[in-house]
Formats: C-alpha cells, structure tokens, sequence
C-alpha cells in the first residue's frame, strides 16, 4: 500500500491545469519559440533598412608592383583610402523597403499570435479528449470489477451444478471484451498524451478538472491569422513599389580621400601624387530595359492578389466556423441534458437489474445488456460535458478572443 502511494505522490505534486499548460505552451513550444525567432528577425531587417539612409564610410588599400616598369610610373605604389557615400535620391526606393519590412514585421507578430491561439485550441482538444477518454476508462473499469465478481460468483454455481458452462462464457466474453476496450482506451489516451506534451514541450503526467466561462455572444474580430495575411499583402505592394524605383533618378555623392606611397623610383619613374581627394556627384536612370522592371513589377501586383483572395476566403471561413461554434455550443447543452437523462436511467435500470439478477429472476443477458447501458452512458455523459468546454473553446477562438482568458 506504501509503495502504490509513494507511486501517486508525482501525479499529484505535478498536475497540470489547462491554464497553467497554455501559459506553458504560449512561451515554450518550440512552434511558438519558431515563430518568435522569425519576428525578431523581421525586427533587425527593419532596423537594417532605416541604417540605409545613413551615409556609409568604406576603406581600402592596394600594393602595385611593375616589373619592368612603365615610363612616368613609380615601380611600386601604395595606397590607403577612404570613401564616403550618400544617397541624394534613390525614387523612393528606401522608404518602400523600409514600409514592406514594417509590414513584414506586424505580419510575423500577427504570425506569432496566430500560432499561440490555434496552438491553444489544439492543446484544449486534446486535453478535454484526454479527459473523456480517462472518464469512459473509468466507467469501464466499473464495469470490469462488476463483471469480476459476477464472473467468480457464476463459477463457483457451475461447480455446484447450478449453473451451464454457457452462463460462464458469456460473462466470461463480457469481461475479456471489456479488457479489449480497456487496452484500445489506454492506447488513444497514451497517443493523445504524448501528442500534448509535444504541442506543450514539457513532460505532463497528470491532468486537473478544468473549464470555460459559459460564453456571452460578443462581436466577432478577425483572427491573426487573417491580419497576417493583410499584412503580407501590404508589404507586397510596397515591394512592387520599391520595384518601380529604378525608372526615377538616382542620385548619389562620393567623397574619396586617398594616400599614397611609393618605391623604385627614379627621373624616368617620378612619384606621383601624396595625396588626393575626389569628390563626385553621380546620376542614374533606366530608359529601357526589355520590360524587365515593369514585368518584375506585375508579378509583385499578382502575388499580392493572390493574398487578397486567402484574405477574402479566410474571412468567409472565419465567419463559418464562428456561426458553427455557436450552434454547436446549443447543441453540446441538449447532448448533456439527453446524458443526464440516460445515465440516471441506466443507474436506476442497472441497480434493479443486478439485484433481480442476484436473486435469479433474470438471465445475464440482461444483466449484461443493463451494465453495458449503464457504462456507455456514463462514458457518454462525461463527453458530452467535456464536448461543451471544446465547444466553449472554438466559439472563443473564431470570435477573435484570446480562449486562456476564459478559462475558470
């Protein structure tokens, strides 16, 4: 007995709540901490495009060495250099670039949030399928220990003579098929188990009761998913901008300070100049190019339609899944109502049964059909009130909500 609470001692000190599991999963799931890395690095782009305006400072040298050496030229010259380079005029190019990586940047946070809330829902699934698989477990392993002592009391009739060795297989069928169910119950739970703690990141052993406020029909608000898809969308359009570009004037101004040495001189190979600084100012323009640009341009545009029609299909989608949440949500109250009403019946059915069975009356095809009744019933009432908090948990998802502020 110590042993098997020694054993019991880490599911209860390390139960999970489904709260204290999505506050987990939203920082430490390694598909949330995946798109997190993406927008931090939307983040640097965008700080890399504002570094464009600013002037840039290059440096260099070069050796030259002239063997033989050239008339009026030094055998060998050195140079150091410094330039400094500024855009005067790029047609707007920068400012698209920068709008499109802005935008780029809100959609991988869009992206992020995205990620979190249908992670969320996926993670509720599966807990609350956990829950009602653990209950109809639960209600067979009822039945289990029913079927034992009916089994064991039938064998000891047969060894009496007071009962066919048909009594005993039918129950003797009843159990082992019960077992069956419990092995296949044990299995999906164990999948679905190892399927949550891979959307979490973290080893669970046990789940907590847990449950959703009952809803009150609000306005729905686009999901993130979608303002990813607006964003996209935008930065496109600056990209095809940005595109457009190179057919304005671009002008640019140089500074060049450059030093020199030199070695292997003589009259005939002189040293030329110390130093020198040259400033220029340089302009550049597309005339003509095939429609290079113009067609780059055009496949931008079409991509950036291509996004408004998923814009427009997951609006309508949204909306779908929204009304069917609420209707499902009326639903799942009648299915518990209808589980209520069996599982008393049932219990009530299966109590008479089992005394007119102990005292002979009936046969135990009937007591059989009456415990079969009472376990699938109970199975079916647990569900339903677990199939209530999925729906709970839908209906917030589509209206836009975040669904772990709706937890109890």
């Amino acid at each position: 007995m110590l042993r098997f609470l020694i054993f019991l001692i880490p599911i209860f000190l390390y139960a999970d709540s489904l709260k204290s599991i999505l506050e987990f999963a939203s920082i430490n799931s390694d598909l949330v901490v995946s798109k997190t890395y993406s927008k931090e690095s939307k983040k640097i782009q965008v700080d890399a495009r504002k570094s464009a305006y600013y002037p840039t400072l290059d440096v260099g040298a070069f050796y030259q060495s002239l063997n033989q050496k050239s008339p009026f030229q030094a055998g060998d010259t050195y140079s150091a250099y410094a330039k400094l380079s500024f855009d005067i005029y790029d047609g707007g190019s920068k400012s698209n670039l920068l709008s499109q990586s802005e935008k780029e940047h809100i959609a991988s946070e869009f992206d992020l949030e995205s990620t979190k809330k249908s992670l969320s829902l996926k993670i509720t699934e599966n807990f609350f399928n956990i829950k009602s698989l653990e209950a109809s477990m639960a209600s067979r392993d009822e039945a289990k220990k029913s079927l034992q002592e009916q089994l064991t009391r039938m064998k000891r009739f047969f060894t009496a003579k007071l009962a066919t060795s048909d009594d005993v297989d039918r129950l003797q069928a009843a159990y082992d098929t019960n077992i069956y169910e419990m092995e296949s119950i044990r299995l999906d739970i164990l999948t679905i188990h190892k399927r949550l703690e891979l959307f979490v990141g973290k080893k669970i052993y046990s789940l907590e009761d847990s449950s959703f406020k009952e809803y009150v029909k609000s306005d729905m608000q686009l999901i993130d998913s979608v303002k990813s898809l607006m964003a996209l969308q935008d930065a496109l359009v600056y990209g095809a901008e940005s595109i457009d570009s190179v057919y304005y004037p671009n002008i640019k101004i140089e500074d060049t300070y450059n030093a020199y040495g030199y070695n292997r001189t003589d009259n005939l190979h002189p040293k030329g100049l110390d130093n020198q600084n040259k400033l220029m100012l340089s302009l550049n323009m597309r005339l003509f190019d095939m429609g290079v640009v113009s067609k780059s341009k055009e496949a931008v545009i079409i991509n950036s339609q291509v996004i408004n029609t998923q814009v427009a299909y997951a609006n309508k989608e949204q909306l779908m899944q929204y009304n069917l949440a609420v209707v499902r949500i009326d639903i799942s109250n009648v299915k518990i109502k209808s589980a209520t009403s069996a599982l008393k019946s049932a219990t009530s059915a299966f109590k008479t049964i089992s005394k007119k069975y102990d005292a002979g009356i009936v046969d135990n095809i009937v007591y059989l059909d009456a415990l079969s009744s009472q376990t699938n019933a109970k199975a079916l009432y647990e569900k339903s009130i677990n199939d209530l908090e999925v729906a709970y948990a839908t209906y917030y998802y589509y209206a836009g909500k975040n669904i772990e502020e709706f937890i109890k």
